[in-house]
């Protein structure tokens, strides 16, 4: 009964507050930490809450980006705001931290799933293609997770693929069955045409990733001629309706450079992004081309130049190899997220396919407790050092030790890979990384997200 009281008052607060800073954001933006404040415990998100409040005293490219969201069609930045912002972030988070110390497992913030194998591009190094084309989730079955993740405190949804959009029509129906959550899907983007505009402006809950490696000649040499230019009217279709989107970006040995660049941050700003994801290349699948990971240095400069445009740039930027620190290290397993394929094997990890179950044959919570999830529960974080947060690129040893130990099998069903194999095409990386990683880290300030003390 004390939930449902407190969940009601949230929930009013909520409303209230997006009533009453729709009229002049600018001004009464300020004044919404207060009502926040009111209507949460004070040990929730108090280190984020004191960081928003210096953005809005500072009035920095953080508080022009959140201005930049008031550019947003206003029922789309409603929806955004009580399914990101409460569902997700404040009723879920309550209902995950009493799950987890019910069951002893972790509970994910976001579940990732692919709709389908299928893609309408072929892009090199990319972990997908090795599951091949003939493989969907069915409308229903993806309800079912949804409703399943919801019991569990889950309300943020995020498709991969496959190209995610091959199912339009599901998607937008699983959008107007689930008004509660939010969607967001990674998309190559070439997809994206004026009526699916016009579906997201109805339903309100969608928002696309879509992924851009780079300018022109960088983006089209690994995704093929042409995409860059489709992806570009996309983009600019998607800024034309006031629609909400980010950029999802693989960063190698050969595109590094262009995407952590000025330009690039500020090309991808003035077409509209609110977002930006930099996801380290991983070598999965036998076929995998392993000169495309970077070197030590390599990383090490992607590292630096994210960080001082973060400090800059009006866009919210995340690299998650890099950025661990923020969020305690591996953020799979279920401790943040994880992935369930077009098969229903449910994995640990979006890149990493093994799997101990099937959400065809075993409910949410049960693949949450199984035994390759539970290793992950019971050996995170894998390094001390949250530059060397994974356990399959950093710790290589580690996933092959909770693979054997678990008797986990490959998900991979065109060229299952052995874990061993997978291992050795990590192994030296991970040591040509570990004495950059132990200087950055030893001279990275503490940070309240890790409590590392210099």
């Amino acid at each position: 009964m004390g939930n449902t009281v407190r969940e009601s008052m949230q929930n009013f607060a909520v409303s209230q507050a997006l009533k009453y800073i729709e009229g002049n954001p600018e001004e009464n933006i300020p004044k919404l930490m207060a009502l926040v404040d009111k209507f949460t415990p004070t040990d929730w998100y108090a280190t984020q809450r004191d960081a928003i409040r210096n953005v809005i005293e500072e009035k920095n490219n953080w508080y022009q980006l959140i201005l930049k969201i008031y550019d947003l069609d206003p029922g789309v930045r409603k929806a955004f705001f009580q399914n990101f912002l409460f569902n997700a972030s404040l009723k879920g988070s309550s209902i995950q931290d009493e799950t987890t110390q019910a069951e002893g497992c972790n509970v994910p913030w976001a579940i990732l799933l692919d709709p389908t194998s299928a893609c309408n591009l072929h892009c090199t190094g990319c972990w997908a293609a090795e599951y091949g084309n003939q493989l969907n989730l069915s409308l229903e079955t993806i309800d079912s997770i949804i409703r399943q993740g919801k019991e569990l405190g889950t309300y943020m949804y995020i498709y991969t693929g496959g190209e995610p959009l091959v199912r339009k029509a599901d998607l937008i129906r699983l959008c107007e069955m689930h008004p509660d959550c939010e969607f967001l899907a990674f998309t190559n983007g070439t997809l994206i045409d004026e009526a699916f505009c016009q579906e997201m402006l109805r339903v309100k809950n969608f928002v696309p990733a879509i992924s851009l490696e780079g300018f022109e000649e960088a983006n089209d040499s690994r995704r093929g001629k042409g995409v860059y230019q489709k992806v570009k009217q996309a983009m600019a279709l998607l800024k034309e309706h006031h629609l909400p989107f980010g950029i999802s970006t693989c960063y190698t040995s050969q595109n590094y450079a262009d995407i952590t660049s000025e330009a690039f941050f500020d090309y991808i700003i003035d077409s509209g992004a609110l977002f930006v994801w930099f996801f380290h290349y991983m070598p999965v699948g036998n076929a995998a081309a392993t000169q495309l990971l970077p070197t030590p240095e390599q990383r090490e400069a992607v590292y630096h130049r994210i960080r001082e445009f973060r400090k800059t740039k009006a866009i919210f930027s995340m690299d998650f190899q890099n950025d661990a620190e923020y969020v305690g290290g591996c953020i799979a397993g279920g401790r943040n997220y994880l992935h369930i394929n077009a098969k229903g094997d449910v994995e640990p990890c979006v890149f990493i396919h093994y799997s101990n179950c099937n959400i065809h044959d075993t409910s949410l919570l049960d693949a949450l407790k199984s035994p390759i999830f539970m290793a992950y529960h019971d050996n995170q974080p894998f390094n001390e050092n949250m530059l060397r947060p994974c356990p399959m690129l950093e710790n290589p040893e580690a996933l092959r030790a909770m693979v054997k130990k678990t008797g986990a099998v490959s998900t991979d069903y065109q060229s299952p890979e052995s874990v061993e194999h997978l291992r050795d095409k990590t192994t030296l990386y991970a040591e040509n990384w570990k004495g950059t990683a132990e200087a950055l880290w030893s001279g990275c300030s503490n940070c309240s997200a890790c409590g590392k003390e210099k």
